[in-house]
């Protein structure tokens, strides 16, 4: 369930939105800027501002990697998950994070949330992560490791 100060914030990024031609990617884009996630209990909202249905709204939120529907942990680590990471060998460092984590999603107490991406515009540096939105790349096993204790234990 959103907060009154959650809600507010949906009110007033719809107001402000609501109108332009294509809002809908616009206003999730800003909900998920200023709270961190999307609510659930928003979908309404959004879909009856913008006069579409819950599962038009849902369906674009479920569709796109960056949005996610709860909060994040407080570092956010991304692996690319693309063509020139994957052909690097980022598929086994996804597996090595998903280990370590002890699952793709939050682990560590909240400390960390692990998602894939799929694009971070380090090719010609792959493999490739993020953490809180920095770039780290040319990732090896031993490097991976170093980052996500340090992502972890940053409490």
């Amino acid at each position: 369930m959103q907060t009154d100060t959650q809600l507010a914030t949906i009110e007033l990024i719809l107001e402000s939105k609501k109108e332009m031609p294509g809002a809908l990617l616009p206003i999730l884009h800003d909900v998920q800027d200023a709270l961190g996630f999307i609510p659930p209990d928003a979908v309404g909202a959004i879909a009856l501002a913008l006069n579409l249905s819950r599962a038009e709204v849902h369906g674009v939120i479920s569709y796109y990697h960056h949005f996610r529907t709860e909060p994040a942990g407080r570092n956010v680590v991304q692996i690319c998950r693309a063509e020139a990471c994957k052909a690097m060998g980022s598929d086994a460092l996804w597996e090595q994070a998903c280990q370590h984590t002890g699952a793709h999603g939050h682990a560590l107490h909240g400390a960390l949330t692990l998602e894939a991406t799929y694009c971070l515009g380090l090719c010609a540096m792959s493999p490739a992560m993020s953490v809180n939105d920095k770039p780290i790349a040319r990732l090896t096993p031993e490097k991976l490791t170093r980052v996500l204790n340090a992502a972890g234990s940053a409490l």
